[in-house]
């Protein structure tokens, strides 16, 4: 094997990047530059032989990566997408079947409760079963101000992003067997919100809530169930009313890596959460960001919803503790965004020897 390193901040582009704009949903093969969701560099090596996954929102974007991986992987794939999506589906159905597996594509909205029953139905019947449940299918809009957010497109968001992954692991829970899982798409915006993503953000909350909320409940029946978080990704969503003009032009050009990440650099996480061999992973939401909503090392933080102390980068012993003193190192969490700040002062703390946030290890 050759040298599979690269430099990750020069190998896909960067801002600014053209104007443009695409009636919602939008279709990623109309995307300039196109989106990179592995057609080309993802290899398999069969780490979910014989699985069986549905995942909506399959056409584009994270969905159609996982689609792909998944298929290269060893499974058969059942994809949901808007119709008006056709011919990004179709492409992602040729990917799959080309990779020697079943796909399936099943058009519908997803705001409606009777075709998400359906489409779990269809699933089952195509693929002769299901142990994969990707619910990665979203709606983003971008608004200035509340003022400008109407009571149907706050319906209409709420009713794709919380209520269809609702009524989708409803319907398939009892087709789900010990070894199944479930993984949901959150968002940065779960935990630092943009303040024109209003409605979409406090969906993106509510993910990683029911992902942790379901691991609980599901894990006793050996149903594993996580999320994956990513940054800004070039998809669809940003030219189809997602994102301003101004911001689109700049996407993820203020992160550490210089640029917005692909579809594809997210597969592997998706694949990783649905293999066999992730069995102790659940209830875990997986960032990928590009770096950005890292917590500043050395800069000290008082966790106000667990109570306890976050120190980044400093031994106890330097702040003049002689208590041994708990700190969070958690990848990709911002602290400052979801927690309350307070200068650390050296006085008694009532010290907790865990965090109970997604990924968190205390030392």
């Amino acid at each position: 094997m050759g040298d599979q390193t690269f430099d990750p901040t020069a190998r896909y582009p960067k801002p600014p990047f053209k104007k443009q704009t695409q009636p919602w949903p939008g279709l990623a093969g109309k995307m300039e530059p196109r989106p990179d969701h592995g057609e080309t560099s993802y290899k398999g090596s069969g780490r979910l032989a014989g699985r069986k996954a549905l995942i909506t929102g399959g056409d584009s974007g994270m969905g159609r990566a996982a689609a792909i991986a998944f298929a290269r992987e060893g499974a058969d794939v059942a994809i949901n997408y808007f119709p008006t999506e056709e011919p990004d589906a179709q492409e992602v159905i040729a990917l799959v079947k080309e990779a020697g597996r079943v796909g399936l594509a099943i058009p519908g909205d997803l705001k409606d409760e009777a075709f998400c029953k359906t489409l779990v139905e269809q699933a089952v019947q195509g693929l002769g079963g299901l142990d994969i449940i990707v619910s990665n299918a979203a709606r983003q809009q971008s608004r200035d101000s509340i003022l400008d957010v109407s009571s149907e497109d706050f319906d209409a968001t709420m009713k794709t992003n919380i209520y269809a992954p609702f009524w989708i692991i409803k319907a398939a829970l009892p087709h789900l067997k010990a070894g199944a899982c479930i993984i949901g798409t959150a968002s940065e915006q779960a935990y630092d919100p943009s303040p024109e993503l209003y409605d979409y953000a406090q969906t993106k909350a509510a993910t990683m809530n029911y992902v942790k909320s379901l691991a609980k409940q599901l894990g006793p029946k050996g149903i594993r169930v996580n999320a994956v978080a990513p940054g800004p990704i070039w998809t669809p969503l940003q030219v189809s009313g997602g994102a301003s003009m101004e911001k689109l032009e700049q996407f993820g050009g203020q992160t550490p890596l210089g640029r917005p990440g692909q579809p594809g650099e997210l597969a592997s996480i998706y694949v990783q959460l649905a293999a066999a061999d992730a069995s102790y992973a659940t209830g875990q939401v997986y960032g990928a960001a590009g770096g950005s909503g890292s917590l500043d090392r050395g800069t000290p933080f008082r966790c106000m919803a667990r109570n306890s102390t976050v120190l980044k980068g400093k031994e106890p012993t330097q702040l003049g503790i002689r208590q041994q003193n708990p700190y969070c190192d958690m990848p990709n969490f911002d602290h400052r965004s979801f927690c309350r700040i307070v200068p650390f002062q050296l006085q008694p703390l009532r010290l907790r020897s865990r965090c109970d946030f997604p990924g968190s290890v205390i030392r």
